[in-house]
């Protein structure tokens, strides 16, 4: 692994789980250093009369590198909590359905029982194959689940457990056809693959800043359609509830503000930004390309390693790619292989799937073992034939 790219990661550990908190360069830290020192420095002058403008500026930027609407865009910690800021908004009826699938993130699921629990909704979750040949099976799986009470569809843009990359446009317009409002996770997203949120055009998505775009944790990014911006407040209503509106939306007023908290992880996204797109001559497009050739090989080295089909596509893959690990599919198994991968200083997610929220009972055991190996730019190609040797070696 290479340690001589701006990362403070432990040279002696692999690192191949960038998907999940990501790793933030020590530069754009030293950006986020310069906002806290400021901040308190001034304490007053930066929350209460500086803070709106240096808000619009990163939502700018920010809209810019989404191709979004800045005026929809809400900072928050993370996209679990946009997750349940659009949820908790939201009203059903008894009987309404809110749908999903079994590859979405365990996390997300958990907030759609607890709002279809509020309204006497209920959560249907989809079955999409896996392994899967084609990304079309993904639309068919979810239309076969509509029904005249289907009310909301929650779907990732990347699939956390299974890393895979769904057709999310064709998602869209065919349930915007039907007249249901699409809420797309899009946790992975920003600065895995190329967006253009406005002409995608979910009624609600959410991302994260601090994985892929590489931005500090506590980075994480709510775009809403203007038409249903009027629907969506925050989890905390605060100042802004009242405030008069002068040039300012209700939106922004009610999201800009919800307490005294950091607000230097949002205003450092422009830089992570920056920062990452100065790193090779074709900038974010190179980045984008090079981290998913090397996930593709990463993934070969693995199943070559294993004897196993690639379980997916390659035109479903993005910087992150899942392998099924051919062992008896159990949770404590899931558990003691990533122990062992741990031990051996590779750090690697390894879990059961579907989740634990998309089982027919939380105490079903999983249908796969799956490890998903994520690809950055310190990542080599000698890392993933480290990472087979041990899997090899641990299963045997």
């Amino acid at each position: 692994m290479r340690t001589d790219l701006g990362w403070q990661l432990d040279p002696s550990v692999v690192f191949f789980n960038h998907g999940s908190y990501g790793a933030c360069p020590s530069d754009v830290l030293a950006v986020q250093r310069g906002f806290r020192d400021q901040l308190e420095h001034e304490p007053i002058a930066f929350l209460t009369r500086g803070l709106a403008a240096r808000l619009d500026e990163a939502r700018a930027a920010v809209g810019a590198f989404l191709h979004a609407d800045p005026e929809g865009i809400a900072f928050v910690p993370n996209a679990s909590t946009a997750i349940n800021t659009v949820l908790q908004s939201l009203r059903f009826q008894p009987g309404d359905e809110l749908l999903t699938n079994d590859h979405e993130y365990n996390a997300t699921i958990n907030a759609m029982q607890a709002v279809a629990a509020r309204d006497g909704a209920r959560v249907v979750v989809a079955p999409v194959p896996y392994p899967i040949a084609d990304p079309a099976a993904v639309v068919e799986a979810h239309l076969a689940a509509v029904t005249p009470r289907t009310r909301l569809l929650v779907v990732s843009h990347v699939t956390s457990p299974t890393a895979l990359a769904f057709p999310i446009e064709r998602l869209i317009d065919a349930f915007w056809a039907r007249g249901i409002d699409t809420f797309v996770d899009g946790a992975h997203t920003p600065g895995m693959v190329p967006l253009d949120l406005d002409a995608m055009a979910p009624a609600y998505w959410t991302g994260n800043a601090h994985k892929w775009l590489c931005a500090p944790k506590g980075s994480g990014i709510l775009w809403v359609r203007a038409d249903r911006r009027e629907r969506i407040r925050p989890l905390v209503i605060s100042h802004g509830a009242n405030e008069p509106l002068a040039d300012r939306s209700r939106f922004r007023l009610e999201f800009d503000w919800m307490g005294t908290a950091d607000p230097t992880p949002y205003l450092t996204i422009p830089a992570a930004i920056d920062w990452m797109a100065a790193q090779v001559p074709g900038g974010w497009p190179e980045i984008m390309a090079a981290n998913r050739a090397l996930a593709l090989d990463g993934r070969d080295r693995l199943v070559g390693a294993l004897g196993i089909e690639a379980p997916a596509p390659d035109s479903m893959i993005g910087s992150m790619a899942t392998v099924p690990i051919p062992i008896a599919a159990t949770d404590a198994g899931a558990a003691d292989l990533h122990t062992r991968l741990v031990d051996a200083r590779l750090e690697v997610p390894v879990l059961g799937w579907p989740v634990r929220a998309a089982r027919h009972a939380p105490t079903d055991p999983p249908r796969l073992v799956l490890l998903r190996l994520s690809a950055q730019r310190y990542n080599e190609p000698a890392d993933f034939d480290r990472l087979a040797e041990a899997v090899a070696a641990a299963i045997r």
